[in-house]
This record gives C-alpha cells, structure tokens and sequence, in this order.
C-alpha cells in the first residue's frame, strides 16, 4: 500500500507542475538579481537574499526563504488536503477500503507519500536553486560568512544547509498534518487544503498583532524562518528546538485527530 501510494505520487503529473511552480519564482529573482545586480540591503527581503550576490552557494537558502511563507504551505496544503478528500470525492474510497487494507493502514501510507512529497518538495528547491545560483550568480572565493560575522568553511555551510532543508520539512509536516485531518473531515480536497491554509493565515495575522502576543510561541508559523540561526556561529538552538518541538506537538495533535476521525467515520462514497 504504501509502495502504491508512493508510485502514485510520482507518477502524478501534478506533482511535478507543482515542484515547477514552486521553483518558478525563486529562479526569476535569481535571473533579476544577475541581470541588474541590484540586491536588497541585508536584513531587508528574505533571508540570505542580500549575500548571493557575492556567492551563489547560498541561493538555496534564499530561496527556502523565499517559498517558506506562502508558496510552500499551498503546495503541502494541496496535497495533504487532496489525500483522503481527493479519493472520496472521486468515489474511490469505498472500494479501495473493501480490499484487505485497514483504515488505520491507509491512513499511514497516505502519510508517508505526503512525507515524501514534502521532503521531495523542499529538496528539489534547494537542488534547483543550487544550480542556478552557481550558474546565474557565480562560487564564492571560498568560506563563507555568517550572520554573527565570523567564517564557515564550505564543509560547515553544506552541513548547515542540510539542517536547514530537514527543518523547512519539518515545519512543513505541520501543515501537512492539519490538511490530513482535515482531509478526513471533508470530501472536498480543496475545503481541506483552504481551512489549513485560513488556519495558517489566521496565525501569520496573529505574529503581528501586539494583543496576541501571549499567543506568538504557540503559533505554527511562528518559527518556520529560525532556519536562519543555523548560520550563526556558534548556531542559536533555541528557536530551532523550539520550533522542532512545536511542530512536533501539532503533528501529533492533528495525526491523532485524523485516525480518531478516519477510523470511525461512515464511508459513503
């Protein structure tokens, strides 16, 4: 089952149009940023998007910057969202439940294809960028420096990049979570993928209101971009952990609330 699911989500079409899109944007500031050479002054735009200008190595992690408020969250949203709605309202439910597969076996493979579609997703971004940083932008003389002004070697920036695409997958495996339980909430996979969405909406509004503030360390959003503190030196965890945590916390929360939810619910299409 979950080999099928896996199958599926490769195969799909879809799939690709959407890592696509989600590339098209960070490719064009990339193209922008070659052609007139003009980047933004540092702490201004997305992270790291003021220092590819002198080295293109760092372009996955501008571009990570660049997806992670809105883009990604739509492309996962979509997907988990579409999981179990998706086969409901196409009418396949039903008949894929009366072949020997548990629902609680089901609802673990769709897991695991939308934990691949997210790492996938959050991996090609950072491949792409790689490539066209380094053709659009140019190598860097060598190490590179961090944020708190000392150097990382180029070993130490490939190591903390890879930490930084495993927790974009990881904040990202929140939304994930909330669209599946939702999925199983609704037949319509677009329903899904809007409440998840609106909640997320909802909770970036709320980071910026000065009332909510007793809210802000519980909100989903509220350390998606602690990524960032990887290139410190020495790297600040706290944000990081936290964030691990928190995301941690939702994800169990929301899985529990779709099996809770899935395993009992009448099937009716």
């Amino acid at each position: 089952m979950i080999a099928v699911e896996l199958v599926k989500m490769l195969r799909r079409p879809r799939t690709w149009v959407t890592l696509a899109l989600l590339n098209a944007l960070p490719t064009l500031v990339a193209v922008l940023l070659a052609v007139t050479d003009i980047g933004p002054q540092p702490g201004e735009g997305p992270a790291f998007l003021s220092a590819v200008l002198t080295d293109g190595t760092l372009f996955p992690l501008a571009a990570l910057g660049i997806v992670l408020p809105l883009f990604m969250p739509v492309a996962v949203a979509l997907y988990a969202g579409e999981s179990v709605a998706g086969e409901a309202q196409a009418g396949t439910l039903r008949y894929v439940l009366v072949r020997p597969v548990g629902r609680t076996r089901l609802l673990v493979a769709k897991l695991i294809s939308i934990m691949a579609f997210v790492l996938l997703a959050v991996a090609v971004v950072a491949a792409v960028a790689y490539v066209v940083g380094l053709v659009l932008l140019g190598e860097g003389t060598g190490n590179v420096t961090a944020i708190s002004g000392s150097t990382l070697t180029p070993f130490q920036l490939v190591e903390r990049t890879l930490m930084s695409i495993v927790y974009v997958a990881l904040s990202m495996l929140g939304v994930a979570a909330l669209a599946l339980f939702l999925s199983t909430v609704s037949d319509s996979p677009l329903g899904a993928a809007f409440g998840a969405l609106a909640f997320l909406i909802a909770s970036t509004l709320l980071l910026t209101l000065d009332a909510a503030e007793a809210l802000r360390p519980y909100l989903p959003t509220r350390y998606w971009l602690s990524f960032v503190d990887l290139f410190r030196d020495p790297i600040l965890w706290r944000d990081i952990l936290r964030g691990v945590l928190l995301q941690g916390v939702y994800v169990a929360v929301f899985l529990a609330a779709a099996w809770a939810n899935f395993s009992t619910k009448d099937i009716n299409s």
